[in-house]
């Protein structure tokens, strides 16, 4: 596989939107949130989403252009449906209501029902913490797709269900984001496309026994993603169940269920908080460098270099592809250029190494 460069990927990202249905302003924030994805180093998240969005928009459950309509509004609270809409379009804009609320009321949170997929959380997590300010958010899959089995079961009953945090850092914020289970379903699907098999601990088959096998998670009757922290313990499913709550219920959206009334998609919950509110923005602002260093200067384990924090491994991965540009994998690869050919967009020559 050659090496592009990201300008490269986000032109072509562009096009392939633009010509798959989206208006220019929206193909050029969804093209950004996936190149960006793919920067920093979540390819599950990144160009390898084009193919299954433009087919969702053929299928009508995706829709560009789709209004925000506001169902409730209240100082420090807002409620909006997604009508569908990209969800990196409709996330966004939900989002810039809740800061402006938070700046004022000091906390303030926002939901949304019926948003297609919004991306990698931590992409709103680095928009709160510009604002000097922190954030929290929650997905589900709109009660469509199941993946995980709680433990000691062999059917899945929630979906992968993510949360991610914010915290401002001056220019390294620390920013948490991962899926309550395993791995990301995303990743399970980069392995299945690119013919590989996964690492031990992902997944366990219809029986409920430990696999390598992708295909096994996408078998009918299905495999199941092992909850954050494995089967034999309650932690991470736990932890998945009250995100399933917080964004299915919450919301007012709809939580995951045997027979899913709707397509894939996700209800949001977002919380935006304002330290300026609280023990004040100076003080959080010491407190977390103070932090920082106390726990970056702790002493290592011999073999290791250096003690890591959230957000550093992205931050690395960024400035490395920025600079040597972005490989993707042959076989995820093929199928943008499969659609390139027949929405007749030019495809991206890059280097070879």
């Amino acid at each position: 596989m050659p090496t592009f460069s990201p300008s490269d990927l986000q032109e072509f990202a562009d096009q392939l939107l633009t010509q798959g249905g989206l208006a220019p302003d929206e193909a050029a924030t969804v093209a950004e949130s996936l190149v960006g994805a793919n920067l920093r180093g979540y390819d599950s998240h990144g160009l390898m989403r084009i193919p299954y969005y433009l087919a969702q928009v053929e299928k009508g459950e995706i829709v560009p252009g789709a209004p925000l309509e506001v169902l409730k509004d209240a100082p420090a609270a807002v409620t909006v449906d997604g009508h569908w809409g990209f969800g990196q379009i409709q996330a966004h804009r939900l989002l810039g209501r809740v800061i402006d609320k938070a700046k004022h009321s000091g906390v303030a949170v926002g939901t949304m029902i019926r948003s297609a997929h919004i991306g990698r959380l931590d992409e709103y997590c680095e928009t709160v913490a510009r604002q000097e300010m922190i954030g929290m958010f929650m997905v589900n899959n709109h009660g469509a797709i199941r993946r995980v089995a709680p433990p000691g079961g062999k059917a899945p009953r929630l979906s992968t269900n993510p949360l991610a945090v914010g915290i401002p850092n001056g220019d390294e914020p620390i920013v948490l984001d991962f899926g309550t289970s395993a791995t990301a379903e995303g990743k399970v699907r980069v392995m299945k496309i690119a013919g590989k098999q996964c690492p031990d601990g992902w997944l366990l088959d219809s029986e409920g026994r430990p696999t390598n096998n992708p295909e096994d998670l996408y078998a009918d009757p299905p495999g199941t993603i092992l909850p954050m922290g494995g089967e034999q313990t309650y932690k991470g499913f736990a932890l998945s169940l009250m995100v399933e709550i917080f964004s299915g219920a919450l919301s007012g959206g709809i939580c995951a269920r045997e027979v899913p009334p709707n397509q894939m998609g996700n209800c949001v919950y977002m919380m935006v908080m304002s330290p300026q509110h609280f023990g004040g923005a100076a003080h959080f602002a010491r407190e977390v460098s103070d932090l920082v260093t106390f726990v970056r200067g702790c002493p290592r384990i011999d073999g290791v270099d250096e003690i890591l924090l959230p957000g550093d491994p992205e931050r690395r991965a960024l400035a490395a592809k920025r600079a040597e540009g972005i490989t993707l994998d042959q076989r995820n690869w093929d199928p943008l250029v499969r659609l390139a050919e027949k929405l007749g967009v030019a495809v991206p020559t890059g280097r070879a190494d």
